[in-house]
């Protein structure tokens, strides 16, 4: 079974979008609009020719079998709006995606978008994530380490504001995928720069703190290969022999995806990082749809490169694109799979 743990919902059908442009623009006009949860016009129908068309035409074409599924990430914009119409926005979200995996239970798994919102505490998002595991069968969440969009005024991952939420996810034995949501800070392109430069920051502050430690079940998946992490594994691991930092230790908690678009990076992280902790994802449909020109596949199609990857021999193919997923996912189960 090839199981990609990196999708996102992002072919929603039109009422998505339309009720939050209403929210966003009732936001506009008052700060401090608080709303309510509302309805958001979308018919099963629609659903599924959303899906069929995209996600699952893709996953039939490249030879998956299971897509862990969540909410659009850079729509998630926690910078946008408080911690109310977060937590409708959110919650609109995680129900559509339940919807999705209610209506192809056998290719997708539902994983939840938390209602973080800057400054504000982490109670709803704890509060979502249990509805979502508890009530609906969720098997882990997203969640943003920068909810400003590219300011970073934040308190940093290791900071006791973020305890409630580790020892939640640790309770209900689920992962974080630890992904940003789109930057309003000019500086930065979203998906260009802002994603990666977070994924090699969220590892940092792992590295530096080493606060992970105090948390035996903790889970978190970097996604985009990782970031910055695989090319300066050298760099990381020698400051961390420098400054007494557990590197070896990350191991334990720790997983990169496979979202690198070409075969020598997908190369380099397997090189680098051992086979135990990489998890394969394509993160389609993504931020690069377009096809190589150099090889004639799509970039995204992240399978081909874990079929070519010279170093990896079929036992290491095996964990990356099923048996390490079990693994971070342990509330995982699929028909006719083994548990």
């Amino acid at each position: 079974m090839i199981i990609d743990c990196h999708g996102h919902y992002t072919t929603t059908p039109p009422g998505v979008g339309e009720w939050r442009e209403a929210q966003k623009a009732a936001v506009a006009a008052d700060p401090d609009h608080v709303g309510e949860l509302g309805e958001m016009r979308v018919t099963d129908d629609e659903i599924v020719t959303s899906i069929e068309q995209n996600q699952l035409r893709l996953q039939r074409e490249r030879g998956a079998d299971l897509t862990i599924f969540s909410p659009r990430a850079s729509w998630m914009a926690h910078h946008i709006g408080n911690e109310h119409t977060s937590k409708f926005w959110s919650q609109h979200q995680n129900n559509l995606i339940r919807r999705v995996c209610d209506l192809f239970p056998d290719n997708f798994a539902p994983v939840c978008q938390l209602p973080q919102s800057p400054g504000a505490s982490l109670d709803n998002s704890v509060a979502e994530l249990r509805r979502c595991v508890t009530d609906m069968g969720f098997i882990g969440c997203n969640v943003n380490p920068d909810p400003t969009g590219g300011f970073w005024t934040g308190p940093p991952l290791y900071d006791r504001h973020w305890w409630p939420l580790w020892e939640t996810m640790c309770e209900l034995d689920v992962p974080a995928m630890i992904h940003v949501s789109a930057a309003c800070n000019d500086n930065f392109h979203s998906t260009g720069s802002h994603y990666l430069g977070a994924d090699t920051t969220a590892f940092m502050q792992a590295l530096t703190s080493g606060f992970m430690a105090d948390f035996d079940n903790l889970r978190w998946i970097i996604p985009h290969g990782g970031g910055a992490v695989p090319y300066h594994w050298g760099r990381f691991k020698g400051m961390a022999e420098d400054q007494g930092w557990d590197f070896d230790g990350l191991a334990d908690h720790i997983w990169y995806d496979t979202c690198v678009y070409h075969q020598p990076g997908i190369d380099l992280l397997v090189e680098v990082v051992p086979a135990d902790n990489i998890l394969f994802a394509s993160e389609m449909v993504g931020a690069v749809r377009g096809i190589d020109p150099d090889t004639g596949n799509h970039y995204d199609d992240t399978k081909i490169y874990i079929d070519n990857t010279p170093s990896l021999d079929d036992e290491a193919r095996v964990r990356i694109f099923e048996h390490n997923a079990r693994r971070v996912f342990p509330r995982l189960q699929t028909p006719g799979a083994q548990p």
